[in-house]
């Protein structure tokens, strides 16, 4: 139960602020979801709405793609297997850690270059990357069962951001960036500025 109060809260917590972080330097890219907005700046947003936001996607996609909410996944063999490439011999019952941060960034997977905060990459060239590539709530059966939960609230509260304010980089002083690594990827010593639209 622990783990589903704290999985619910800070990996859409830190996913939140990463987002707000990477559009603060990304001016570009939070123009266009306002564009994307449109004359919607000041109501509430439908469903149907929210669903249309198809830009505000290819942005979450970019900004879990970029620094997954977890580090990644641990995984018990089920029975003995060979990894293909090193030859690795796989024993049924070893623990394996798949790397979610390294998925992401391995150029094998992504047309365009991948250390590139690029949200264009999931219309475009990108759009039908290899499906384990990018993977931030994990795959197979034993995926996030709250991802869907997790997804909306993201994107409401990205939205209801963006019809409200334009986030600026903070500068140096306060933007030295970083992270710490905990259950989740944790941001440090970033800041933004705030303008109210």
């Amino acid at each position: 139960m622990l783990l589903f109060l704290v999985a619910g809260y800070e990996s859409t917590s830190t996913a939140l602020t990463w987002f707000i972080h990477h559009i603060s330097k990304h001016p570009r890219v939070q123009a266009k979801i306002k564009a994307e907005l449109g004359d919607n700046k000041n109501s509430r947003l439908s469903i149907e709405q929210l669903d249309s936001l198809v830009y505000l996607d290819s942005v979450i996609d970019e900004v879990l793609r970029f620094v997954p909410p977890t580090n990644g996944a641990a995984r018990t063999l089920t029975s003995d297997d060979q990894l293909p490439e090193s030859g690795v011999q796989l024993y049924r019952g070893d623990q394996v850690f798949i790397p979610f941060y390294n998925l992401t960034r391995d150029k094998r997977y992504w047309k365009i270059d991948p250390e590139l905060f690029y949200p264009e990459r999931f219309d475009g060239e990108d759009k039908s990357h290899d499906a384990y590539a990018l993977i931030p709530f994990g795959g197979g059966h034993r995926q996030c069962i709250g991802q869907d939960l997790a997804r909306l609230e993201l994107k409401a509260i990205a939205a209801r951001l963006m019809q409200r304010v334009t986030f600026g980089d903070g500068g140096s002083e306060v933007n030295a960036g970083g992270h710490k690594q905990q259950f989740t990827i944790v941001p440090k010593h970033i800041g933004v500025t705030i303008k109210y639209d």
